[in-house]
């Protein structure tokens, strides 16, 4: 097991004083850089950086960033939730590291599509269906991970099959 011990810490983003949702940091007490390029393997639409020892991944409308010395969830609804989370987590990367023998791990950088690439494959008919006032703007939360592919209903449609796949491609699959 590479995490066995961790300090919690549950907190309001400093720059939304009085949110209704928290973020959330496991400070680790062992280096789990180590593990990095296994969970960027096995992390649909990571965005890993090996200089920063870092990585980032979009799950469940949370971010999750993973680095050497500490694993941070933003979005989380309280207390208990950000526990659970973070626990999930921890799991999940003592999990991947005891599997690394089964995983080639991988140092590949990937790096969020643009907006504007997003947008430049939806329908662009404005049409709200997916809870949004414009396509530009869901395309803005699904670069950021806030949003899924299923959220905009007009990319089911057959027409648009093939900017599905396309949308899909770049964004590996982070959103949905």
């Amino acid at each position: 097991m590479l995490i066995e011990h961790y300090d919690l810490e549950v907190f309001t983003p400093p720059c939304e004083p009085g949110a209704e949702r928290y973020s959330a940091i496991a400070r680790l007490v062992v280096d789990i850089s180590k593990a990095l390029p296994y969970l960027n393997a096995t992390l649909k639409g990571a965005i890993y950086s090996p200089e920063a020892s870092a990585l980032t991944w979009a799950h469940g409308g949370r971010k999750v960033v993973f680095s050497a010395y500490q694993i941070a969830v933003s979005n989380v609804e309280d207390r208990e939730e950000a526990i659970r989370v973070l626990e999930s987590e921890i799991e999940r990367v003592n999990r991947t590291w005891e599997r690394r023998d089964e995983i080639t791990p991988s140092t590949h950088v990937r790096q969020r599509p643009t907006p504007l690439a997003v947008y430049k494959l939806l329908p662009q008919t404005n049409c709200k269906q997916c809870g949004e006032p414009t396509c530009y703007v869901f395309a803005t939360k699904l670069a950021a991970g806030q949003r899924q592919i299923d959220d905009c209903p007009a990319l089911a449609e057959p027409m648009n099959a093939d900017q599905l796949v396309a949308l899909r491609d770049l964004l590996g699959n982070v959103a949905g």
